[in-house]
C-alpha cells in the first residue's frame, strides 16, 4: 500500500493559528512522519490527523507525543475524516470507498454505507457532518455510462441509509462541507473553470438548490471549510494552472469574513494535499489547524521544481 512520505530535508509541521492574535504556532513537527489532515474534537483539547492509512490524535497545545487510535483491521483509511459533533465517534472514509463510525477511543467499526454496483468503482470521500450530527457531506465518485470517472456532491445519513445526490454534471466536485447554520453546502468545483483543473469556490443549499460561485480569481481555490461561529471560511489555495490537488506546491491558506466579503491571506509554504483536506476549526471557531511541508533552510532558497 502506497502512502505519501516526506522527502529527504523535509518535515511536516502541524501549525495552529489563532485569528485574534494573528500568531500561527507550530505544535507538532517531524522529520519522519506524514501527518495530514488535521480536526479538532468539539472538547477543544485534541487533534486528530491521518498517518499512513490510520489516525492519531495530541493535544492542541502540543504538550503530548503522538497516540495511535485503535483503528479495527482490515481498515486503511485515506485522508478524509470528521469527528461527531457529540465527540463520541470518528466518521472516516476507507480505501475500500465506504464510510464508517469508530469509537472515539478506538474499536470496532460500524459501517455508514452500503457498496453498490462493482462495476461502477463507486467511492465515497467524507468532508463534513452537519451541527447536529444527523447528516454527512460526502464526495461520491464513480464510474459513468461512458466509462468515464466522475464526482458530485451526496449528503447522507450519518446512521446510513440512502444518499441524496446534489450535483449531477461532469464537472469534477470536491471538499464538500456545512456552513455553521446548516442551510447550506460549500464545494469547489470546476464547473465555472477557464481551464483544465481550474477549481473555484461554490455554494449551494442543502437541497442543491441556489448555487452560487464565491471565488473569482486565477488562483486554483480547494477544500473551504466553514467556522463553527458562522464568521469565516477558509480554503487552501494553489498557484494557477494547477490540477489537482497534489502535494509540495507553494500554496496559500486563504480566509474570506463573511461579513465584509473581505478575502486574505492567513500563511503561505509548501504544502497541498494533506494540509487541510478536513475541518480544522476549534469549537469556537478562533483557532484554525493545518499541515505544512516546508524543507529544511538550507534547500529552501534553491527548491524551485525540485520539490514539486
Amino acid at each position: 500500500m502506497t502512502f505519501l512520505t516526506l522527502q529527504t530535508h523535509q518535515r511536516a509541521e502541524l501549525r495552529v493559528h489563532d485569528l485574534d492574535a494573528g500568531k500561527t504556532t507550530v505544535v507538532f513537527s517531524s522529520t519522519e512522519r506524514y501527518v495530514e489532515a488535521p480536526n479538532w474534537h468539539p472538547g477543544g483539547e485534541w487533534l486528530v490527523l491521518n498517518v499512513e492509512g490510520g489516525l492519531v490524535r495530541l493535544r492542541a497545545d502540543g504538550t503530548s507525543p503522538l497516540e495511535t487510535i485503535a483503528v479495527p483491521e482490515p481498515l486503511v483509511l485515506n485522508n478524509d475524516h470528521v469527528i461527531s459533533p457529540d465527540g463520541e465517534h470518528l466518521l472516516v472514509s476507507a480505501r475500500d470507498g465506504q464510510l464508517y463510525r469508530i469509537p472515539w477511543r478506538g474499536g470496532v467499526a460500524s459501517r455508514i454505507t452500503e457498496p453498490r454496483d462493482p462495476a461502477l468503482r463507486f467511492k465515497y470521500y467524507l468532508h463534513g457532518v452537519s451541527r447536529d450530527g444527523q447528516t454527512l457531506a460526502a464526495i461520491g465518485g464513480g464510474l459513468d455510462a461512458s466509462g468515464t470517472w466522475v464526482t458530485n456532491v451526496y449528503t447522507l445519513p450519518a446512521v446510513g441509509g440512502p444518499h441524496t445526490q446534489l450535483t449531477d454534471d461532469a464537472f469534477a466536485d470536491d471538499g464538500c462541507d456545512f456552513s455553521a447554520d446548516g442551510e447550506a453546502i460549500w464545494f469547489n468545483s470546476e464547473r465555472a473553470g477557464e481551464y483544465p483543473g481550474h477549481a473555484q469556490l461554490f455554494r449551494m443549499g442543502v437541497d442543491g438548490t441556489g448555487l452560487q460561485r464565491m471565488t473569482h480569481d486565477d488562483r486554483v481555490n480547494w477544500f473551504p471549510h466553514p467556522s463553527p461561529d458562522g464568521r469565516h471560511v477558509l480554503y487552501l489555495s494553489y498557484p494557477a494552472g494547477t490540477t489537482g490537488h497534489p502535494p509540495n506546491l507553494d500554496v496559500e491558506l486563504r480566509l474570506i469574513d463573511l461579513s465584509s466579503g473581505d478575502d486574505r491571506v492567513v500563511d503561505s509554504f509548501l504544502g497541498g494535499q494533506g494540509t487541510t483536506n478536513v475541518p480544522g476549526w476549534s469549537p469556537d471557531g478562533r483557532r484554525v489547524a493545518y499541515v505544512a511541508y516546508p524543507m529544511t533552510q538550507a534547500l529552501a532558497g534553491g527548491r524551485g521544481g525540485d520539490h514539486r
